[in-house]
């Protein structure tokens, strides 16, 4: 007797390497069982999904993670990326994927508006971070209104305690903060004096292949609504606007 088997039951899927740092909740990081997951990790998930490739995840320290792009250990990294002009000369990157940009964190209520509403408060920061210099700029490096945190948490923690009068963080990670913390209530203010950002997805330099595949997974789920639905898991219902052109 013969047997016909349809191709598609031959078919197998391709399977990519993904490297995601382990360190930056809630985008990645490693769980109790040392598994990844996040807002990243969910993301490229279901992009895999609708794109229909496998994925295996890899946990790769930041430092040193496009080399691996070079050297063929990963063929795709996500790990909340910003995409600048610098790194687009050694990676390509996805569509935009996430706004990382800066927001102002004031008590329930706060008169705060802009940036400039800061000059007159004590204004706390995570050291070293995209905020501290922001605010650095405005207020002056050695200015000593300026507070200065290891982390998120522990900056939130001091303004819900009224330690300071506002704080300037990363949306995503504050975002997430609020989300955990729901009996602490806080404003958040956006100001167009933040440089406009977005993470993007990397994968080598020249790899269109790869990289159409993951913008064209990107469009279908934000259609379909998967997107929406990883954004308010991790983060809340008021997902983001992306500048990216859905035909």
């Amino acid at each position: 007797m013969t047997i016909f088997i349809q191709p598609s039951a031959l078919a197998v899927q391709t399977t990519y390497i993904v490297g995601a740092g382990g360190t930056y909740r809630p985008f990645e990081y490693e769980n109790s069982n040392k598994e990844l997951e996040g807002f990243d990790i969910d993301l490229i998930k279901a992009i895999a999904h609708v794109e229909g490739f496998q994925v295996q995840l890899v946990n790769t320290p930041w430092e040193g993670i496009f080399a691996t792009l070079d050297n063929g250990d990963r063929d795709i990294i996500i790990s909340g990326i910003t995409i600048t002009e610098k790194r687009k000369q050694s990676v390509d990157f996805s569509l935009p994927y996430f706004p990382a940009e800066q927001v102002i964190v004031g008590q329930k209520g706060t008169e705060i508006t802009s940036i400039a509403s800061l000059k007159d408060k004590i204004v706390g920061v995570v050291n070293g971070s995209t905020g501290d210099i922001v605010i650095s700029t405005v207020l002056g490096r050695n200015n000593t209104a300026i507070r200065r945190f290891d982390n998120t948490p522990l900056l939130l923690q001091e303004l819900y305690e009224e330690g300071i009068d506002a704080a300037v963080g990363d949306v995503g990670v504050v975002k997430f903060y609020i989300k955990m913390h729901p009996g602490k209530a806080f404003d958040l203010v956006y100001d167009n004096a933040f440089e406009p950002q977005y993470f993007g997805i990397a994968v080598e330099k020249g790899n269109t292949d790869l990289k159409n595949k993951i913008d064209a997974g990107l469009k279908k789920i934000i259609v379909d609504g998967t997107y929406h639905k990883i954004y308010e898991k991790w983060f809340d219902s008021n997902t983001p606007k992306l500048p990216i052109d859905i035909e």
